[in-house]
């Protein structure tokens, strides 16, 4: 087995990790903000967060992506050669473009700290004018989305220049140091700062916005210092953009996905109804945290790999990362949706109705946890546009059922209309990455994984509904069914991939 796949197996189970702790601490921000504010108020907080969540996005005109591309691609300026585990530890300052195939030869004699400047500015520029017009629209934007104190909407816009130089810096963080840098910030600061922070807002839904802002700060501080200083002369401006761009809109509507729906429910039917879909929403992407986690650590694998046309390689990586992410992200969505009574339970009795809404998004991420990383090969092979065409796709579909759906259903129309467009988004991306890897993406060890994964996971629920029905003592039994069962199957995978 060569270095290159060897070294996201650490990679990944650092990924893993922090993915781990960023869902628990996500969790624990959630039911603290639905039991201190209740439905209607996080219906508010969790709108006004969709609000700068979408400008954030939008203002960071795919920098973020395009430096995870390049970056990695880039060589030491004194030409050494590479270390074997993985060329996101060089220096940050000390990468050059040139030699090699895929990106390099468009950042020929470009480094990184040229590249940052070139991320950094439109992106800061746009973020800048966002805030200001945002600001200056408070008012009738608040009326829009029902929303009663339009000084939320102005400290939300006020911060937007932050999310955006935060957001910029650590994904160069992440492309040119260790992953543990990055998942210590990303995964391990921010989600543990912000629950701590809302528990002394003392239920000012201002000072609970303010705690949700805070911790970009602290990671933008931190990011600043670990990224590559950005360089006085800027270039490589083309082939950056032309990636960019692209990637710029795909961003847009990656953040909107969830939001737009929370935000057209709030408008729609009430923000109550906009809370019980938002619970359900976060739950339902709480789930993706393992295929989050995993993403971070083999994006710049998989660009190295697609740069240097190591194909059959990178399909490798990616086939043994669905893989994990399926064995991992079946059990844990059928749970969720099966025991989605008992899951919403912890955040209080009013938030039972989104039970329905919540079982609706469970089904939905299995296709998108099925097919695995395939937007992110996407991306690291620099089909942009590609990824681009899929999340559009899917946002239409969603843009166009919600009306359509919520109105009637509530919530649950929400849940419809965002699952038609997670499911289309996804099988058009797995069609357009197998043309970029031009290798299969399925395997037999992939689908019996998804078959016996389900096989296991549904006996255990069938015993716990029988014995507890779906709420806590029904999901106690499936899991302490459940749990020995699968342990053995890991231990079992592991002595097997040892031979």
């Amino acid at each position: 087995m060569t270095a290159a796949l060897r070294a996201p197996g650490r990679s990944g189970a650092i990924g893993l990790v922090g993915a781990a702790v960023n869902g628990a601490f996500g969790f624990v921000l959630t039911t603290v903000l639905t039991r201190v504010y209740g439905a209607d108020g996080a219906g508010v907080l969790f709108s006004v967060i969709g609000v700068v969540t979408i400008a954030g996005a939008v203002c960071c005109l795919g920098a973020d992506t395009a430096l995870m591309w390049a970056l990695p691609r880039l060589r030491p300026v004194d030409n050494q050669a590479e270390p074997s585990h993985s060329r996101a530890t060089l220096t940050p300052t000390q990468c050059r473009g040139g030699g090699g195939g895929g990106a390099r030869n468009k950042f020929e004699n470009v480094d990184a700290s040229q590249l940052m400047t070139v991320a950094l500015l439109p992106g800061a520029a746009l973020a800048i004018l966002v805030a200001a017009a945002g600001t200056a629209a408070a008012t009738p934007i608040a009326h829009a989305l029902n929303v009663n104190d339009p000084t939320l909407l102005r400290l939300a816009f006020g911060g937007v220049p932050l999310i955006v130089a935060a957001t910029i810096l650590l994904a160069a963080v992440r492309a040119t140091r260790p992953i543990h840098v990055y998942a210590g910030i990303q995964f391990v600061l921010v989600p543990i700062l912000r629950p701590l922070l809302l528990l002394l807002a003392g239920g000012s839904l201002l000072l609970g916005l303010t705690s949700w802002l805070l911790p970009i700060t602290a990671a933008l501080l931190i990011a600043f210092a670990l990224a590559p200083r950005p360089g006085r002369h800027p270039a490589g401006w083309r082939p950056f953009w032309s990636y960019a761009l692209p990637r710029a809109v795909s961003v847009a509507v990656d953040a909107s996905s969830m939001w737009i729906g929370v935000l057209l429910t709030g408008a729609l039917a009430g923000q109550t109804e906009a809370g019980l879909f938002a619970a359900a929403g976060r739950y339902a992407l709480a789930g993706l945290l393992i295929m989050q986690g995993l993403r971070v650590a083999m994006a710049p694998q998989l660009s190295k790999l697609l740069g240097d046309d190591r194909r059959d390689e990178a399909a490798t990586l990616y086939r043994r990362t669905t893989l994990t992410i399926v064995a991992l992200s079946f059990p844990a969505y059928l749970m969720l949706g099966i025991f989605a009574p008992a899951f919403l339970s912890l955040f209080g009795p009013e938030f039972a109705e989104a039970a329905a809404p919540l079982a609706v998004l469970c089904v939905a991420m299995l296709v998108n946890v099925g097919v695995g990383l395939v937007q992110t090969v996407l991306l690291m092979s620099g089909r942009s546009r590609g990824h681009l065409y899929a999340t559009l796709l899917g946002l239409a579909l969603n843009v166009v059922a919600c009306p359509l759906l919520i109105p009637r259903w509530g919530a649950l129309g929400a849940a419809f209309a965002w699952s038609l467009g997670i499911v289309a988004e996804n099988l058009l991306a797995a069609r357009l990455a197998r043309r970029a890897l031009r290798r299969p993406l399925s395997s037999r060890p992939l689908w019996l994984t998804a078959a016996g994964a389900t096989a296991v996971t549904v006996l255990a629920a069938a015993a716990g509904v029988a014995t507890g029905g779906r709420n806590l003592p029904g999901l106690a039994v499936a899991l302490a069914v459940f749990l020995p069962i699968g342990l053995a199957a890991a231990v079992r995978s592991r002595k097997k991939g040892r031979q």
